[in-house]
């Protein structure tokens, strides 16, 4: 039977520093940066050990940096294309291989990096890497590639703004002009001593990330990024064949078999170049970034061709539109979606006091035909940190949102690094902000430091309510993918008590989760400072359709053993709730 799947999201390049510095805008020397190899066999086997079935390691393709490696086959590129000193890991600089600063020896980076799989399925885990679908840096160059792939621009007609096989839009007759900068903001804080010489000329301009078709973008748009080339023209036109209707309820064989008839603009055949050359390597799958801004022609194009190749490959995106999640998971044949809007942003108001979980079941019903679809987080890269100030303060606060988020679905649970110890990313880094932890600056993780304890990887640092949280969240995520229930049937009685139940207020949520073999029922209090206690009902229908009779049963809960009592009376069960502030409970009937 299938169980949870739960991902371990680590930003690679920070993993393994042990570096306290934390100069903003510090170089590698300065602030120390992590390795592939700081993935040895006892940090991915406690990984493992928290819970976890597949790491994603971000930021593992090459990127644009700013670091010399010219002695390696690699041009420079120029600070004023490069976000933060490090680099961004969305400005994919070669798609054929690893970001150089990831390997104890640059030369071997692609040779670190396959050992690091290999080390990952021996520790029984899956890999996921990015591919970033919309956008290159804009200095892409690739050094590796394959006998036969040419870059991405190569051959393009750059004397238009568009051409249904060219790979970017151009903006003909005019060069790329870096953005003025404003707000006191310079590159790398203007500190710029020994940089190599890495001037970008671009004539003619590209397109940027974000869509700006300015030959100067502000330097709020993504001006470190061009804009790939999809066949959609400028005007919004189309230049490929669109699916047919009846497309999003047929399988991905069928739709890897339409297009084989179909001639498709060249950037498609090139990405998914890219993902079955990733596939080979070894790679389990991939999280696609801002997948929406790619049409989802393109996805089922691009899907159906890695599952003819690995059925069982993993496949995450970001759509942040609920009017699209069904379109980009039917038609474009996407495993998982970020099940951001609505659910993650209902946790977050209900976390920070002001929102009633009311909207949670809410929103989980009107999901129900795509709920194993939508993936489950309360951290990412791109979120705040649940213990930085600007978010809730205190990682605690998050316990009963991380319980309802690992099991009210079937589908994956996923956290970030250092959230199971309450890194609250207080750091000036440079180019990120204090709150989210820096994808763009070379930064030691101070909290995930601690619990590395100079790479022993035992959590030898820890203060005692680190050690506390670390050890909730290994409970939670352990139970979750060994439970049969968790992957069965999933039923609120959230509105039933608050209409029948004495007490029950819109700061608790309850629901159920069954199988044939396993019964639970989930409680939590989502409030800092109220106590409550009431008598949870169970609806007649549920005790019918769970075979319950008259009488006593034992209940216990799967995280800490407290033990409770489901008592049938008149067909309608009840259970005696004793709820201290931020209190979660999952009982097991036995």
């Amino acid at each position: 039977m299938k169980r949870k799947i739960v991902i371990y999201q680590v930003f690679t390049r920070l993993f393994g520093n042990t570096n306290t510095t934390n100069k903003p805008w510090g170089t590698i020397e300065e602030n120390g940066v992590g390795k592939f190899a700081d993935f040895t066999i006892k940090a991915l086997a406690e990984i493992k050990a928290l819970g976890v079935s597949h790491i994603w390691y971000t930021g593992v393709p090459h990127h644009a940096v700013i670091r010399d490696y010219t002695k390696f086959g690699i041009s420079n590129d120029d600070p004023n294309v490069v976000k933060g000193r490090a680099g961004s890991p969305y400005a994919v600089k070669d798609y054929y291989n690893v970001n150089p600063d990831l390997a104890i020896d640059p030369a071997k980076r692609l040779e670190e990096f396959k050992a690091l799989i290999k080390r990952t399925h021996e520790a029984d885990m899956k890999v996921i890497i990015d591919i970033v679908p919309n956008h290159v840096a804009r200095n892409y160059e690739g050094t590796t590639n394959p006998k036969g792939v040419t870059d991405f621009g190569f051959g393009d007609d750059t004397s238009v703004e568009y051409k249904k096989d060219n790979n970017f839009y151009y903006i003909p007759g005019t060069e790329f002009q870096v953005p003025e900068w404003k707000n006191g903001y310079v590159p790398l804080g203007g500190d710029n001593p020994n940089l190599p010489d890495s001037t970008l000329v671009e004539m003619p301009a590209k397109w940027t990330g974000n869509g700006s078709r300015s030959p100067q973008p502000d330097m709020n748009d993504w001006y470190e990024t061009v804009r790939i080339n999809y066949g959609v023209r400028p005007d919004g036109g189309l230049d490929f064949d669109m699916l047919p209707n009846d497309f999003g309820y047929r399988d991905y064989k069928e739709h890897f078999n339409y297009w084989k008839k179909k001639v498709v603009p060249s950037s498609w055949r090139k990405f998914r170049d890219v993902a079955l050359y990733w596939l080979k390597l070894g790679v389990d799958g991939f999280r696609y970034d801002m997948a929406e801004m790619v049409p989802v022609e393109f996805w089922s194009f691009m899907n159906s061709s890695i599952k003819m190749k690995k059925p069982d490959a993993f496949i995450m995106a970001e759509v942040y539109n609920p009017d699209l999640y069904r379109t980009y998971i039917r038609k474009g044949k996407m495993d998982y979606l970020y099940d951001k809007v609505d659910f993650y942003d209902g946790l977050k108001h209900i976390m920070k006091g002001y929102g009633w979980s009311d909207h949670l079941p809410v929103v989980q019903n009107g999901l129900q035909d795509i709920e194993h679809h939508m993936l489950h987080f309360l951290e990412n890269h791109d979120e705040q940190r649940i213990a930085s100030p600007e978010f809730v303060g205190e990682a605690e606060i998050a316990k009963p949102a991380m319980v309802v988020s690992a099991t009210i679905s079937t589908s994956p649970t996923m956290i970030y690094f250092g959230q199971e110890v309450g890194e609250p990313a207080a750091e000036n880094a440079g180019f990120g902000s204090p709150s989210r932890t820096s994808i763009f600056d070379y930064v030691g993780v101070p909290h995930h430091q601690r619990w590395m304890n100079d790479k022993k990887f035992d959590g030898g640092q820890l203060t005692q309510n680190e050690t506390t949280l670390h050890d909730f969240y290994k409970r939670l995520l352990n139970f979750t993918i060994t439970s049969e229930a968790l992957m069965g049937a999933y039923r609120e009685i959230h509105f039933y008590n608050k209409q029948l139940t004495e007490n029950y207020t819109h700061r608790v949520l309850s629901y159920v989760r069954w199988s044939p073999d396993q019964k639970l029922i989930v409680v939590v209090n989502f409030d800092t400072n109220d106590h409550f206690s009431f008598d949870l009902k169970l609806p007649v229908d549920l005790i019918n359709e769970w075979g319950l009779k008259k009488g006593s049963y034992s209940l216990k809960d799967v995280l800490y053993g407290v033990s409770g009592i489901l008592k049938i009376k008149k067909g309608e069960g009840h259970i005696p709730i004793d709820l201290k502030p931020l209190e979660s409970f999952i009982f097991e009937l036995k």
